[in-house]
């Protein structure tokens, strides 16, 4: 696969920085910008981005300020070269496809692939053939409505959906599914905050995060930042950060990476930021072994719990003591006595060898939290990709009820979403699970009775394809072969597969690891006017701060011949089931979607009017509004989870995946990390100075990967090592290129999220390939 060996050989190491964005993050920006659309066009689309009247970022789900509060340039570094990424002016037309045959494209990077620029036609690949050619539209959904009616069995068919799908896309795209008669739905949330969901539901009864951007700016007394990396992933969180720190706020880092951003901010929105030193965000920086997580929150649920005894003893008859937060605990929880009792038996041993971290550094972590009034805990992947990410959630969750730390201001869980509208693609019903309320809600209004077996999600589905169950997989956005574990497991299903479908903006890994018969279909971007019988059209998303809101694209789109993913896919459901439906009405006035979506999904009554609103409306988070709770007995729930971390055998280390600041998600836009130091490549591994002395391995030198499971290795060739402060016993690589090391069977309990930051490998000095 291309993917294997880029092109690194002018690849530089320097020192990691101490400090994010200022004068470099805006100079990066406005070059990448102008390379791909050129002065007045990235004039004219970056000030219509995150706007009331303009569009939502394609990059990453962080909220918005109140619409009157919005800055002229409301978006950050990677969220412009997201933006220009979209609305670049190259093009990948049929001629384009001509002069390369699909083996030709295999072998290269994803970078390259993607940097080729817009999808302007339907393309088909026919079986047996070495290159793509033009199709038009009827035709490709006439095939596409074939090959669906020529299963067996409705469940051979797979429909994903990544986080850039808006809702009323995401909706009639369930929507067919469920009339197709599956719930085969993965979506990119069962490789990301999967867990986090599970968790959040089990806890406190709502599966998404409690707190408001005002939480976080205006009300925090501490903030936790945990496996969470801002200043790359979710930039514009920096600004908020940096607002909470002056206002007085703390800001505890827990990672085991330093991470420039939470180091230091320099603000490009103010002189201090551009000129000055910028701003301290990270006032304490807990450097935890991967995997340790759960380790540290029980330690320091342990030490609260202890403290309070201890204040009740002093205080006399053994009365409560203040540390905890008793009135909240009896009247709105259920199952402290024995999570308090795990606690207690917890040995501080075994808390300090898991987490990495010595008692003193955490009994210093509880003393922030003992004096702070209000707590936010916002995380990322850094929690959720390991066997025991649920039970580490669960416990984060019994760290904030034990001081009542949810439903007032400045308080509460923050899982922050990696991609622009994942969390609205749940809410809109896709899921391969969705409860039978929202299934009898769909019957009511579309008059059939959807199926209610749970479907395959995305770790199922790719088990499916390798066992030859899948006859069509259907991609609503994404790039599913770079974005999956066990790459090569992935792409040998791929191609097991009778069809694969593509809805795309752009070409990328996963259109040239194809099934039989291919089809990719080019798409409308956020940034595109959307003209359909009715007239313009607008869409709308939800961030990670549950705010549904209005996008508006401005330009005009890449090719005449683009349709939304609307269009395509109401025209399709069109083709294989008539109108029976109204998915013409739908496909020509998204106002009929949204419509349906006020009658079928929670909270979202009078859909239409409120969505038009600037800025547009909360969803409910009872939690928060009213303290109330949809758990079996209406309480928020402690949890007892054991204590463990993966067991890595001599010799080898875990490793976790991570991005480069150049990317997003699989997106690679350059070959840059400046913020850690490296330039020019990315097949890099970070490793402690300890660990290469005690492997005799230098800086610099060539090493292949090799991860160890059960059912055999894998093996990622040609990284350079770089000498980097990560804990002992601990390493760190750039996905995808790392995701073939990822073993499809090694998941996160309950949630089946694959585990890409618990990967147990060793490293082997590369060997050179023959010459001749």
């Amino acid at each position: 696969m291309g993917d294997v060996r880029g092109d690194d050989r002018n690849m530089t190491i320097g020192e990691p920085e101490t400090s994010a964005v200022g004068v470099p993050g805006v100079a990066v920006s406005m070059r990448y910008a102008l390379g791909e659309m050129g002065a007045a066009r990235s004039v004219r689309t970056l000030l219509r981005v995150n706007q009331a009247d303009g569009f939502d970022c394609p990059s990453c789900a962080w909220g918005d300020p109140a619409a009157a509060d919005r800055k002229h340039a409301e978006f950050c570094e990677n969220g412009a070269k997201a933006v220009a990424w979209e609305a670049t002016r190259k093009r990948a037309d049929a001629a384009f496809f001509r002069a390369h045959s699909v083996a030709f494209l295999r072998e290269q990077t994803g970078h390259w692939l993607e940097a080729n620029g817009r999808l302007t036609e339907p393309m088909y690949l026919a079986e047996g053939a070495t290159h793509y050619r033009p199709i038009g539209w009827d035709e490709a959904l006439r095939l596409i409505a074939s090959r669906l009616r020529a299963l067996d069995d409705p469940n051979r068919a797979v429909f994903y959906t990544s986080g850039r799908a808006s809702n009323e896309a995401a909706f009639a795209y369930q929507l067919l599914a469920r009339r197709l008669g599956t719930n085969n739905l993965p979506d990119c949330s069962n490789m990301c905050h999967e867990s986090s969901g599970a968790a959040l539901t089990e806890t406190i009864g709502l599966g998404k995060g409690t707190v408001t951007l005002e939480d976080l700016s205006e009300h925090a007394g501490l903030i936790v930042v945990v496996g969470q990396n801002p200043g790359t992933n979710h930039p514009r969180m920096l600004a908020a950060l940096e607002e909470a720190k002056k206002r007085g706020a703390k800001i505890v880092a827990v990672n085991p990476l330093p991470e420039a951003g939470l180091l230091r901010f320099k603000n490009p929105q103010k002189a201090s930021g551009l000129a000055g030193h910028g701003t301290k965000l990270a006032d304490r920086f807990l450097r935890v072994r991967v995997n340790g997580d759960l380790a540290l929150f029980a330690g320091v649920n342990k030490a609260l719990l202890a403290r309070d005894d201890a204040d009740a003893i002093l205080a006399g008859g053994g009365a409560a003591g203040p540390v905890l937060d008793h009135a909240f605990i009896d009247a709105y929880t259920e199952g402290f006595e024995a999570a308090a009792t795990g606690w207690r038996a917890l040995d501080w041993a075994d808390v300090e060898r898991l987490s990495g971290l010595s008692r003193s550094r955490i009994e210093e972590f509880a003393d922030d939290v003992t004096a702070a009034e209000s707590i936010i805990v916002c995380w990322a992947m850094g929690l959720t990709q390991h066997a025991n990410a649920v039970g580490t959630i669960r416990e984060v969750m019994n760290f904030l009820l034990l001081r009542g730390n949810i439903g007032r201001p400045g308080a509460g869980p923050c899982p922050v979403r990696g991609h622009s509208n994942v969390q609205g693609d749940r809410s809109m019903g896709v899921w391969e699970k969705m409860p039978d309320a929202f299934l009898d809600r769909l019957r009511d209004e579309f008059g059939f009775d959807p199926p209610r077996a749970h479907g395959w999600d995305v770790v199922d589905s790719i088990r499916a394809m390798r066992d030859g169950k899948v006859g069509v997989f259907f991609a609503l956005g994404g790039n599913f072969a770079s974005a999956a574990p066990d790459s090569e497991v992935t792409a040998a299903g791929l191609r097991r597969c009778d069809l694969t479908v593509h809805v795309a903006t752009k070409l990328n890994r996963s259109h040239v690891l194809t099934g039989r018969e291919a089809l990719i279909l080019p798409c409308l971007g956020r940034t595109e006017r959307d003209r359909q019988a009715s007239g313009e059209q607008y869409v709308t998303v939800e961030d990670s701060m549950s705010v549904v809101h209005a996008s508006r694209g401005r330009l005009a789109p890449a090719s005449t011949e683009l349709r939304s993913e609307v269009a395509i896919i109401t025209g399709l459901a069109a083709e294989l089931f008539g109108d029976e439906l109204g998915w013409s009405a739908m496909g020509g006035d998204y106002s009929v979607i949204r419509g349906h979506i006020a009658n079928v999904v929670d909270g979202c009554a009078d859909y239409d009017a409120r969505v038009s609103q600037p800025g547009g409306f909360t969803m409910p988070r009872p939690p928060r509004d009213s303290l109330t709770f949809a758990t079996p007995s209406g309480k928020a729930r402690f949890t007892v989870n054991a204590v463990s971390a993966v067991r890595v055998p001599p010799g080898h280390l875990l490793l976790q995946t991570l991005r480069s600041h150049d990317q997003f998600n699989t997106t690679v836009y350059g070959l840059d990390d400046r913020y850690r130091g490296v330039h020019g490549g990315r097949r890099v591994v970070f490793v402690s100075g300890e660990d290469l002395a005690e492997r005799g391995l230098r800086d610099g030198d060539l090493v292949d990967l090799v991860s160890v499971w059960s059912d055999g290795e894998r093996r990622a060739p040609a990284f350079r090592v770089v000498e980097y402060p990560t804990p002992a016993g601990c390493a760190a690589a750039y996905f995808p290129e790392a995701n073939a090391l990822v073993p499809l069977d090694s998941t996160a309990a309950i949630s089946n999220t694959p585990t890409s930051k618990s990967v147990i490998i060793r490293l082997e000095r590369s060997v050179p390939p023959a010459v001749g």
